[in-house]
């Protein structure tokens, strides 16, 4: 088990622990720390706390952070769409349907299951045992690139550059309605609906930053093709911020109407390329992920 050691200084007083220890440790998400907290392996001040206590100056906060768990979720031979791969890392484009990784009703078929195969034991454990590699996601229903790491020193270093908004993340979309801006920039907080836990909304109280800059592509009919490129990376962020301006995402049925003139399976969204810092030899690199064919006829057809 590691001991990991923390003095709070005057610049983080009063903010909550787990979004404190999260700044400190950019490759450990809220959730992973949270969970630390309700087993009571963080303490502050010899004492134990909850996740919305408030730091203050001089504390010292200890963190025991235990051993990766044996993984138990199953390698299988599923064929995988690889843009690159090295040593360090390997960027995926993920097809539509594939779950990121397992989560209740989906312990089989999904891209950790695939990775398992392909990588065998060469894939980072910083995200435990159900999250090996995965340093960001994508949803089911969303295509394209997607950055996987192969060790813990590259996921500290692609966390860290997530963290400081250092990795280039451009998607495609179809959306409803004609945007009148060519070129709009979405600040606006997402945070967990409180009505619908499912769902995110830029009017939760408990919204955190996000920023989603947008360029008009094409005009079709009553749609409008654009490219949304990623200054923060909430759950769910280009969906939301798009539907509050009122053009949601053909094709999603969570934040979009509730039937499509069209037969799609999910919304129409393409993670079209990722740039990144290599973490070894810092050059940066940057790949591109072809438009799926049903995606590239949609827009042809419109």
């Amino acid at each position: 088990m590691e001991i990991l050691q923390f003095s709070v200084a005057m610049e983080d007083i009063n903010e909550r622990i787990d979004r404190y220890l999260s700044s400190k440790m950019p490759d450990k998400s809220r959730s992973f720390i949270q969970n630390l907290i309700r087993e009571g392996k963080i303490t502050v001040n010899d004492k134990l706390v909850k996740a919305n206590h408030k730091v203050s100056a001089d504390e010292e906060i200890i963190v025991l952070l235990p051993e990766a768990v044996p993984l138990d979720i199953l390698p299988e031979n599923i064929p995988l769409s690889i843009l690159y791969e090295d040593d360090e890392l390997l960027v995926i484009d993920k097809p539509k349907n594939m779950v990121v990784h397992p989560a209740p009703g989906h312990y089989s078929g999904t891209l950790v299951n695939a990775l398992l195969y392909h990588c065998q034991d060469s894939l980072s454990g910083i995200n435990g045992v159900l999250r090996p590699g995965i340093v960001h996601r994508i949803d089911k229903d969303t295509t394209g690139a997607l950055l996987v790491c192969k060790t813990d020193r590259a996921h500290q270093s692609i966390a860290i550059q997530l963290k400081e908004h250092k990795i280039n993340r451009k998607y495609h979309a179809i959306v409803h309605g004609l945007v009148k801006e060519e070129r709009i920039t979405i600040e606006a907080s997402i945070g967990r609906d409180i009505k619908d836990r499912k769902k995110m909304s830029v009017h939760s109280p408990y919204g955190r930053p996000a920023i989603t800059h947008c360029l008009v592509l094409k005009y079709l009919q009553n749609f409008t093709y654009l490219e949304c490129q990623l200054e923060t990376g909430r759950t769910h962020q280009i969906r939301v911020h798009l539907a509050s301006l009122g053009h949601p995402i053909l094709g999603d049925q969570v934040y979009g109407p509730d039937k499509s003139p069209f037969r799609l399976e999910g919304q129409t969204l393409h993670a079209r390329t990722i740039g990144f810092n290599h973490p070894l030899t810092h050059e940066y690199m940057e790949f591109t992920a072809p438009l799926p064919v049903y995606f590239d006829s949609l827009v042809k057809k419109l």
